[in-house]
């Protein structure tokens, strides 16, 4: 299932989607990583910029400043689990709908997504120049005394995308049903393969 959302996202545009399924996004986005987290969570300093209903990325940009503004040279997702601790007040106090990221998160966000009907993301990884080009442009700035990683970018995207959702609004979580499929497949491997080992003594 492939579908597109424009920001900003209300509760019925995601309960439908399931885990597994492919969305695209258009509007404005927002890249957040582990210091923008700790500033809104554990100092308690929210963006200007309004995350209600909006989306974030977990991602440290490559940007060029030029005359007129700046250009988005560079924009891979980095790994989601190291947000893990801070997901879920996260999506609390900012309302923000879609996070994305690369890799799985855990419990506690997976939790915050049901609770709060909100979604987790993965971008393919090794895709940063691509993702780049859906960039449509980079609308300001927040937190720049961050240094340019950790900065707080908005950027206006267009079928920003393929976006895998890894969480959904029941609160499901792709690669923890991965990791069952796959633990069984494991132990009805080592069961077929254990008759067939022998080891010596000698």
């Amino acid at each position: 299932m492939k579908k597109l959302l424009t920001m900003p996202i209300t509760n019925d545009m995601i309960e439908d989607l399931r885990i597994g399924d492919v969305v695209y996004i258009t509007g404005k986005i927002a890249t957040c990583r582990d210091d923008g987290h700790r500033r809104a969570v554990e100092v308690g300093v929210k963006p200007e910029f309004n995350l209600e209903g909006m989306g974030i990325i977990h991602a440290g940009p490559i940007i060029k400043e030029r005359p007129d503004g700046w250009e988005m040279i560079s924009i891979g997702p980095t790994t989601s689990r190291r947000m893990e601790k801070f997901e879920k007040d996260f999506i609390r106090e900012t309302g923000v709908k879609i996070i994305i990221g690369k890799g799985g998160m855990g419990a506690d966000t997976a939790g915050a997504c049901k609770e709060y009907k909100a979604l987790h993301c993965i971008y393919p990884g090794g895709c940063a120049v691509t993702a780049a080009s859906q960039v449509e442009c980079i609308e300001g700035v927040e937190w720049e005394d961050f240094g340019m990683p950790e900065a707080f970018w908005i950027l206006r995207v267009k079928e920003f995308g393929p976006l895998i959702v890894s969480i959904d609004t029941c609160g499901n979580n792709l690669f923890e049903e991965n990791k069952k499929v796959f633990d069984k497949r494991k132990e009805e491997e080592i069961e077929k393969i254990l008759p067939h080992i022998h080891f010596s003594h000698g």
